[in-house]
């Protein structure tokens, strides 16, 4: 069985006059980071590899996910490739998992995590929230074959408010 975490960032500052991919969190963000983390931690396998979107948003938000499971920051793979809005490429990346590994949290960017969720979950989400958490599990060994997964949990900030 496969385990897959998708967490999309949290919410950015729009402050900065700089490039997308150099947005940081704003404060919000950081918040309801450090909220959301410390609501998932009954969720999470008891092994993962963690990989984040290179993008500075999604880079900030898995440290501070990954700080409040007291994982060591360093185990965090960070991938250019994740900062991806598509859901073929989002795919693509996660398909080509290793094996070895059962189970990956995905830090990474709308609209390709809601579409992700739609397409392999059966749960239908709207739309994943910044700082949101879903949790999907598949029937196989093999990341390449994953299809029709069970969506586990789906954890937003606005179910805090």
């Amino acid at each position: 069985m496969k385990q897959l975490i998708l967490v999309r960032h949290a919410k950015s500052s729009w402050d900065l006059p700089v490039q997308d991919f150099d947005r940081p969190l704003s404060n919000r963000g950081i918040q309801d980071a450090h909220l959301i983390s410390s609501k998932v931690i009954n969720y999470l396998p008891e092994t993962f590899i963690i990989w984040s979107s290179a993008a500075k948003r999604a880079m900030e938000t898995a440290i501070i996910f990954t700080q409040n499971f007291s994982c060591p920051i360093e185990s965090i793979i960070f991938k250019k490739e994740l900062y991806t809005f598509d859901l073929s490429k989002l795919e693509t990346i996660i398909k080509n998992c290793n094996d070895q590994f059962d189970n990956l949290i995905l830090f990474g960017h709308n609209e390709a995590i809601t579409h992700f969720v739609n397409k392999f979950g059966n749960v239908t989400v709207d739309n994943v929230s910044t700082s949101g958490f879903v949790s999907i599990t598949f029937e196989t060994n093999s990341w390449k074959a994953i299809s029709n997964g069970k969506t586990n949990k789906i954890i937003l900030p606005k179910d805090f408010n």
